[in-house]
């Protein structure tokens, strides 16, 4: 193994500092590695020359002494419905296998400011629809911790597999996914890397191709907690482009996070509802042993009720299926992105473009969603949705916001992110695409409704040698208590992201 790949970002920027080791060769690195682990199906598309030049431009301001950015040098993917200036973005489509956008993402160009070096566009499932990348044109990313990466592996889970796919197998320091639903938490778990879903707002989407404009999230990837926060400093803050980001400047966060965090001060909630049915005894009983690694230390750990969590997923389905419906009648084959070679009408050339460049997972949500749409269903189905999803925010109000002399206020929530480790990719396909995200986000969609910042951190293995990842949950803009825990907690446990030695053993 590289020992490079051993260093924390701000490790990494020391070495570049003292000359030890330049931003060059580990760019060489990290793409080199991309070619040699592309059976992993991490990304769709490397950029070598932008990363090189990019890495050849860090190189300078280190050796001339430049003013650096807090990412200067480091190498990071994106997930590919984030949009590249000139380096195609196809949502892991055929409708958008052409599409070259002609502007960055404001999270691109943010990292880019901040001196990182992007090595290419990550996988997918098809426009984010899914909880395996299983669904993308390019097909599946695999799970850098399966036993047999040839015919019995293991999901990366989604729809960011690509992107946690990427850091588990240490090919870049962080990578940029999404999250509408648990995206970013969800692969997280199964890859056993750090994922966080920020507070809705607090990262712009402008040029993150949309899924759930009122769920959508940028996430990030990272191999520990501090990586997370060197990257959330990087990309948070308001955006003129974006209405949607919090208006209120972005305070960058400056932790010592395990030595200032006193846990008799900390108030832990254990929803009850997130025992429910599917839940592995692998996951219950890590769920239990950190709750109680808490508890000894200090931690006021109690049991919460967030009554609604039943209700969410449907409510989440609903909402997801009706704002695709919207989201997607932009592909229409005239402006941009797929059109058949059909001379027809209008209307054959809208049906011929989308039968031709959606799947039927895109299909189905469109059809489902345009009818809940319907005049004779819109009371009955979407705006009863919108009813409930109040009604889940508020649970997280109430357990978050009571008066501090009511006991049942909570600074952060413990959760499993899964309800078991990663299954394998013959069992999961057998599923049908609305079942597997049904089970696999049971216990991620909520904080996306309330849009409330969520975290998932790698705990242990699974006696099948899998990752198995727990979840914390805060209030509105409480990414600092979130991660202050989460570091904690990371700390505690010591699980190792590079342990895997399999996958290393194929660089030699």
């Amino acid at each position: 193994m590289k020992r490079h790949l051993q260093l924390s970002i701000k490790q990494l920027s020391s070495c570049y500092a003292d000359g030890s080791i330049s931003p060059r060769i580990v760019v060489d690195h990290s793409l080199d590695d991309a070619v040699k682990l592309k059976h992993l199906n991490a990304f769709i598309r490397l950029s070598p020359e932008k990363a090189l030049h990019q890495a050849k431009e860090s190189d300078h301001r280190y050796e001339n002494k430049e003013q650096l950015g807090k990412l200067d040098g480091v190498p990071i993917a994106i997930k590919d419905n984030f949009c590249t200036k000139d380096t195609p973005t196809t949502c892991a489509s055929r409708m958008l296998s052409n599409f070259v956008p002609p502007y960055n993402a404001t999270v691109c160009e943010r990292l880019t400011k901040a001196g990182a070096v992007l090595i290419g566009k990550t996988n997918m499932d098809q426009f984010a629809m899914g909880s395996g990348t299983v669904d993308s044109i390019f097909g599946p990313s695999k799970n850098v911790w399966s036993s047999d990466l040839m015919d019995k592996w293991h999901i990366a889970g989604g729809s960011s597999g690509g992107s946690a796919t990427a850091v588990a197998a240490g090919i870049c320091y962080a990578a940029i996914g999404s999250d509408t639903g648990g995206s970013t938490r969800n692969p997280a778990a199964y890859c056993g890397v750090v994922g966080l879903k920020p507070t809705y707002g607090l990262i712009s989407r402008h040029g993150l191709i949309p899924l759930v404009n009122s769920m959508d999230v940028p996430g990030i990837f990272a191999r520990s907690v501090s990586d997370c926060l060197d990257v959330l400093n990087a990309i948070a803050g308001p955006d003129d482009k974006d209405s949607t980001t919090i208006r209120k400047p972005f305070r960058k966060i400056n932790l010592k996070f395990y030595e200032e965090l006193d846990l008799r001060n900390v108030r832990i909630g254990i929803p009850m509802e997130y025992h429910c049915d599917g839940l592995s005894s692998e996951v219950l009983d890590t769920w239990r042993k950190v709750a109680d690694l808490l508890e000894d230390n200090g931690a006021h750990v109690q049991q919460v009720s967030l009554p609604n969590t039943a209700a969410s997923i449907f409510v989440y389905s609903i909402l997801n299926q009706c704002e695709v419906a919207s989201n997607m009648a932009r592909y229409d084959g005239i402006e941009y992105g797929h059109r058949p070679n059909i001379e027809s009408s209008t209307e054959e050339l809208y049906a011929n473009t989308r039968a031709e460049g959606f799947n039927t997972v895109v299909k189905t949500r469109i059809l489902t969603g345009n009818y809940f749409l319907l005049r004779k269903n819109y009371q009955k189905y979407f705006e009863k949705a919108l009813r409930v999803r109040r009604l889940i925010s508020e649970d997280f109000k109430r357990v978050f916001e009571t008066p501090i002399d009511n006991e049942n206020v909570v600074d952060v929530l413990l959760t499993p992110t899964t309800l078991t480790d990663a299954p394998l990719y013959s069992d999961f396909v057998s599923l049908s695409n609305r079942v597997q995200c049904a089970v696999q986000d049971f216990c991620t969609q909520p904080a996306n409704m309330a849009g409330i910042p969520a975290i998932s951190i790698p705990i242990r293995l699974s006696k099948r040698g899998l990752p198995i990842g727990l979840q914390l949950m805060s209030k509105t803009l409480n990414e600092e208590m979130l991660l202050r825990v989460a570091s904690w907690i990371e700390k505690q446990v010591e699980f190792d992201c590079l342990a895997n030695e399999q996958i290393y053993a194929a660089r030699s």
